[in-house]
């Protein structure tokens, strides 16, 4: 399972690479303990948005409506993939 940061770490990473950058991104990042590529999405995102690194991580949703679709779609995959057991079950008992 991937490393959730927080924003404020993301920034402060992303900071850290600006005042330090002789020391290559790679360098900045093993200082840091995070990946390579972490680091380099971390700062164009920071230098894209003045200084902000907007994320969306697991649960943020833009709207009620949208988490609310979210769950639904779950819950029809859910229900989706019972109903394709319970044929294939019927399947093998019937014959």
């Amino acid at each position: 399972m991937a490393t959730q940061y927080s924003e404020e770490f993301r920034k402060d990473a992303a900071r850290y690479w600006e005042e330090h950058q002789e020391l290559g991104v790679n360098t900045c990042a093993r200082n840091l303990g995070i990946s390579k590529s972490a680091l380099s999405i971390w700062r164009k995102k920071y230098q894209m948005n003045g200084g902000s690194i907007p994320a969306r991580g697991r649960g943020n949703y833009e709207s009620d409506e949208a988490k609310e679709n979210a769950r639904l779609r779950k819950e029809l995959q859910d229900t989706q993939d019972a109903l394709e057991i319970l044929k294939k079950a019927t399947d093998i008992l019937g014959n």
